[in-house]
């Protein structure tokens, strides 16, 4: 008997009864604020997918021997809706969300599912929560895609039971100044044969208290570290960049390769894709040691460093600890107060005109 896949044809919708005011935006705190409906989709192994609905956001019922509650089996994505100035609303490169999300999911044993009717279902949620959309530049609606596996089973096999939710949760700028690092050699938050380059709930829970321990240190993030030549990896739970002046005398942008440690993030490629398309300066994905950075910093070859992602799009690095020493990085020597170098300002005044339609782009998909 074949099992159905996800019809966004069907999909129905229950409004609340009880929607909420606006949220001030002088106010709002990333992921702390939630519209008014949220998206279900349930999966069982027997019939497939079920009818997808747009219901109340609300609390979910999920048994208590459910595999996401003990063995971690979650992945998710980071998205965002964006208001143009004539008042459409755009999403940003989601088929790459999609995509990452299928990836990720295939690799903890969650079934298929039908993406593009997956995010048509996405594309009615932001349409019925639409108002939600903050009209002001900088600001958007997070779109957080979840998916799980729900079957109540303790035994090591694969969820026969999974279900898709998505929320909405409208957001300001995330890091609206320069941010200090302090990079980490002690612990790992990916390893070659590991999971680092999915988007998995699993990767994220350990990373929790080392972070917490280097904002109780006074730094923003971790710049994290692998191997004995003191690989850089990511920052945080961002792609991390650097811009410098390479020990061929060229201007480069290079940032880590797709190695199975990184994640592929969307920000990531779409930086480098705007950045070769200038063709003003050599782009790489390769990998750089902290001793070179170092070494780059103390000659005067560092022009800039900066994290990004989804949620702050970039944000530049300011400083770093690498072995009990402080590094300066340059931002802007021209402005002492810039929050951006001119590179990372340049790069996230084109990808924001092209979220929000300023520029017109295949990479704005409206709703």
């Amino acid at each position: 008997m074949a099992v159905s896949n996800i019809d966004a044809s069907k999909l129905t919708t229950t409004l609340t009864q009880t929607p909420k005011a606006l949220f001030d935006k002088n106010k709002m705190s990333f992921g702390k604020n939630f519209t008014d409906h949220m998206l279900c989709i349930k999966y069982t192994e027997d019939n497939g997918w079920e009818t997808p609905e747009i219901k109340p956001y609300g609390p979910l019922q999920i048994d208590p021997a459910a595999f996401v509650l003990n063995y971690s089996v979650e992945t998710f994505e980071g998205m965002k809706a964006f208001r143009a100035e004539d008042g459409t609303i755009n999403l940003f490169r989601p088929e790459k969300n999609m995509q990452r999300l299928a990836t990720s999911s295939q690799r903890i044993m969650l079934p298929e599912f039908d993406q593009e009717q997956f995010l048509q279902c996405i594309k009615e949620l932001v349409k019925v929560d639409q108002r939600f959309v903050p009209d002001e530049y900088g600001y958007s609606l997070y779109v957080r895609p979840n998916f799980i596996g729900t079957e109540p089973n303790l035994n090591l096999t694969y969820s026969r039971e999974a279900m898709l939710y998505v929320y909405l949760s409208p957001v300001g700028p995330y890091f609206p100044r320069t941010v200090k690092l302090y990079a980490n050699s002690k612990l790992v938050r990916a390893w070659p044969g590991g999971v680092g380059n999915f988007k998995l709930g699993g990767n994220y829970a350990p990373a929790l208290k080392p972070a917490m321990d280097v904002v109780a240190k006074g730094y923003d993030q971790i710049l994290w570290l692998l191997g004995d030549d003191h690989y850089v990896t990511e920052v945080g739970t961002m792609n991390f960049f650097i811009f410098w002046i390479n020990d061929d005398g060229e201007k480069e942008l290079v940032t880590a390769p797709l190695d199975g440690i990184i994640l592929p993030g969307v920000t990531r490629d779409s930086l480098l894709s705007l950045a070769r398309q200038w063709g003003e300066f050599k782009v790489s994905e390769r990998k750089i040691t902290m001793p070179e950075v170092v070494r780059a910093i103390e000659d005067g070859r560092m022009l800039e460093a900066f994290g990004a992602g989804t949620a702050c799009v970039v944000c530049s690095v300011s400083e770093v600890c690498y072995e009990d020493n402080e590094y300066t990085i340059p931002v802007d020597p021209s402005n002492p107060d810039a929050v951006f170098g001119p590179l990372t300002s340049r790069l996230r005044n084109e990808l924001l005109d092209i979220q929000y339609a300023k520029t017109p782009s295949s990479w704005a998909v409206p709703v």
